[in-house]
């Protein structure tokens, strides 16, 4: 192996990148830029009292549970003998989660056994953490459920992927999602690395890769890939990991520190489309993200991706998190626009079908943020009229296999 010889300069500047790039709250690595103004913060925090304001006002009721475990009350599922949820309704159609990752050890972190199976797994949001389960409202952005110790916690957490090792993440292994995904009548999840750009240690997609192969759970879990925006070598990456049977590219423009539209970037997205991969995209503002990086997932700037390269299908994570109304009103223009439902609550799920009629739209969870019942939850609860249970499915599974054909091999 390489000897990696660092001065003290060049460590200090590699974890502060990490920090950065893993969207610890207070780094920050540019001044304010005329892209992202007054009237843009103004809107994210219209954005988060109106959530807390129409919670609980729509059709469905307040929709408040204790925990994950506490989803237990809904029709569809129950806990089973060790306190776990489950999925008991055999008439849910086999989902597909789109948006999925392992956990993270990067820059001088020790490498996590991603074979390992774990009591438990240790979620970013832990809402079943022992004694203290957390007050989980589906009827606001799932963010929205993080208390400011929850916050902390997760700060704390992400530094330690890539300074000392983060035993949260440590639990976030391929046999405790495959047990969840079971749990929840989950067939196949697409992994999803990111590329942060570090000195070192920075090599997720073919680690990802290598383990899922180790693992032979290649019909179950499906490795996606990501390289880096400003990478010299990003095409070379992007041609290397497709050569290995990866098929979608994670691009994550807050943590990744890039605009989607930025001209730098349109040589990617061509090769992109020439590949036939699937570009999937965080969109949009968690809020979580430190403000310095917000500028760069405002919806406008993705919409320069989607009318150039019409080929291109474009995945817009998140439903474009907290600005998902503006995120919304460009996917329906676009037919090379599909919108990941994850993190939306309830109320905007149901408008989202209302818009699109349950097309292009994809089952994710973002596991190991959250358990993946709170997704399945949401879709349940939303596709509960007979008359909406065609969409149920085709949100579940039919957009999926739409959209990555591929997919249909393994389902057999």
């Amino acid at each position: 192996m390489k000897n990696i010889r660092l001065s003290r300069r060049r460590f200090f500047a590699g974890a502060g990148t990490c920090a950065a790039a893993m969207a610890i709250p207070g780094c920050s690595d540019e001044p304010p830029h005329e892209r992202y103004n007054q009237a843009d913060r103004d809107l994210l925090r219209r954005q988060r009292e109106q959530e807390q304001r129409s919670s609980g006002m729509s059709r469905f009721g307040p929709q408040v549970y204790r925990g994950y475990q506490g989803l237990s009350a809904l029709p569809w599922f129950d806990l089973d003998e060790h306190g776990k949820l489950q999925c008991i309704d055999d008439s849910v159609p086999l989902a597909i989660d789109m948006h999925s990752h392992l956990g993270i050890s990067v820059l001088l972190a020790p490498d996590i056994n991603l074979q390992a199976r774990t009591e438990r797994t240790r979620h970013l949001l832990d809402c079943d953490a022992p004694n203290a389960p957390c007050r989980l409202d589906l009827d606001v952005y799932a963010n929205a459920n993080f208390t400011e110790e929850d916050e902390r916690s997760m700060q704390r957490s992400t530094l330690a992927q890539g300074l000392w090792g983060s035993d949260m993440a440590a639990t976030q292994t391929i046999p405790n999602l495959l047990a969840e995904m079971d749990a929840m009548r989950v067939k196949q999840s697409v992994v999803l690395p990111i590329k942060m750009g570090l000195p070192f240690g920075d090599n997720l997609t073919s680690r990802w890769l290598d383990a899922i192969d180790t693992a032979k759970v290649g019909d179950r879990l499906v490795a996606g890939l990501s390289v880096h925006p400003r990478g010299a070598d990003r095409i070379q990456q992007l041609r290397s990991h497709a050569a290995r049977g990866a098929r979608v590219m994670k691009l994550h423009p807050t943590v990744q520190a890039f605009y989607p539209d930025d001209p730098d970037m349109m040589e990617l997205y061509e090769e992109a489309q020439r590949l036939g991969i699937v570009l999937f995209f965080h969109g949009g503002r968690a809020g979580i993200e430190p403000e310095s990086r917000q500028r760069y997932a405002m919806p406008r700037h993705y919409e320069a991706v989607l009318n150039e390269f019409p080929k291109l299908q474009v995945v817009l994570g998140h439903g474009g998190a907290r600005d998902g109304s503006a995120m919304l009103e460009m996917a329906v223009r676009y037919e090379n626009a599909w919108l990941g439902i994850h993190g939306q609550s309830i109320s905007a799920l149901d408008t989202m079908i209302n818009r699109t009629g349950g097309e292009r739209l994809l089952f994710g969870s973002d596991w190991p943020f959250y358990h993946i019942g709170m997704s399945l939850a949401k879709v349940l609860l939303v596709t509960e009229e007979k008359k909406r249970h065609a969409v149920r499915s085709r949100i579940l599974q039919g957009n999926a296999l739409e959209l990555l054909p591929a997919l249909a091999i393994s389902q057999d």
